[in-house]
């Protein structure tokens, strides 16, 4: 697939899926040290193996690697001198691998996970390894279809970091950003020079910008929303300086999607014209699927030659929507942009952990499948 025909692909995925039963349980042993790393990693290799082959069956046109070798979505970052979430996140895992706490239940709002996973900066931030890279590399040899990459974008490692207790490695909240930037685009660097034809970051962040609870946390630890919303969005552009029309890049917002719950709740209106204007993506990659995203009308602040992926298709629910359903919903977005700027998918992963949603894999590719059938009722096949 050309470059052309790869940025305006009218179906698309956000890149998780949910991991075999058996490789959950590789990954829960390996935990406890049960096996070694590398025994992990060949049931990894053979997962992945099969995964792509699936999704090639279904007929997708952009694969992933439904990050089979990840704990969680964030690992991408993990592999980061001055970054500790791997230990953590462990524990946390092990401790209950559904990831939702006794007090929480699916397809309702979840603790901040910005809040409950947050940890301080213990050096200067250093590339240690590239694992999108690893990632992408062996994905990329079991198939000659496009293979994206996903990276946990910059945004959210500042969210996530209590710059407060970060001294004397980071005293502010920019200092720190600033290095996160310069990993990530090495990370990117790395990607585009090795022939990944598509790299995503995924900024959930964004939606903190419009959730009242995550302004109020902001605010409380003395920090400007506005201010950092547009650090946000010059870091995204700062993670792809100098390579745009080298590879594809995409930018996934959503509100999160641990365990089939969600942590953040606002629509898009207060944040579309800097965010949807400013981005120097290819590609939008929006949750869309609940009333919690708001209406269509911030696609107008959308600039000509960027195309947005509307996540209608649900990740966090067994039910399996119906075509013309998604297909009404595709027109009404069209009143505010035009739909040949419009591409379509599920409105974040299916497995944030290792652990995923609440639905079966039947479920999962039969919400993939569904994707076709909407992609030709609406621009042909």
């Amino acid at each position: 697939m050309d470059f052309e025909s790869l940025r305006t692909c009218r179906v698309d995925q956000v890149g998780s899926l949910l991991r075999p039963q058996k490789l959950i349980e590789s990954f829960l042993a390996r935990g406890q040290d049960e096996i070694r790393e590398s025994t992990l990693s060949e049931r990894q290799d053979a997962a992945i193996g099969a995964v792509i082959a699936e999704q090639e069956r279904r007929g997708l046109p952009i694969l992933s690697d439904g990050e089979f070798r990840r704990l969680s979505w964030q690992t991408s970052f993990w592999e980061v001198e001055g970054w500790e979430l791997w230990s953590g996140s462990w524990a946390a895992t092990l401790a209950n691998p559904s990831l939702r706490g006794e007090h929480e239940t699916a397809n309702t709002k979840a603790d901040n996970a910005v809040v409950s996973y947050g940890v301080a900066a213990t050096g200067k931030l250093r590339l240690i390894e590239s694992l999108p890279l690893q990632e992408w590399s062996f994905a990329a040899g079991c198939t000659n279809r496009p293979v994206k990459a996903m990276i946990m974008g910059p945004d959210r490692v500042a969210q996530m970091c209590h710059i407060e207790d970060s001294a004397p490695h980071y005293l502010d909240r920019q200092e720190f950003l600033d290095d996160v930037v310069s990993v990530h685009h090495q990370i990117v660097s790395g990607l585009v020079d090795a022939g990944c034809p598509y790299v995503q970051l995924d900024e959930p962040s964004y939606t903190g910008y419009v959730d009242p609870e995550s302004l109020e946390h902001m605010r409380t630890r003395g920090q400007d929303p506005l201010s950092n919303l547009n650090a946000a969005i010059a870091a995204s552009n700062g993670a792809i300086a100098g390579h745009k029309g080298r590879s594809v890049f995409g930018v996934h917002i959503c509100r999160g999607n641990r365990a089939s719950m969600w942590h953040r709740e606002g629509h898009y209106d207060e944040i579309a014209e800097a965010v949807f204007g400013q981005l120097e993506f290819d590609r939008l990659l929006l949750e869309y699927d609940t009333e919690r995203a708001g209406g269509f009308e911030p696609l107008r602040f959308v600039p000509k030659g960027r195309v947005v992926v509307l996540g209608l298709v649900s990740t966090k629910t067994a039910q399996v929507e119906l075509a013309y359903e998604i297909v009404a919903r595709i027109e009404e977005a069209s009143r505010f942009i035009d739909i040949d700027q419009l591409a379509v998918s599920p409105q974040c992963g299916f497995a944030s952990g290792i652990s995923g949603n609440d639905l079966t894999s039947d479920e999962q590719w039969a919400k993939l499948e569904l994707l076709h059938e909407v992609s030709d009722r609406v621009w042909g096949a």
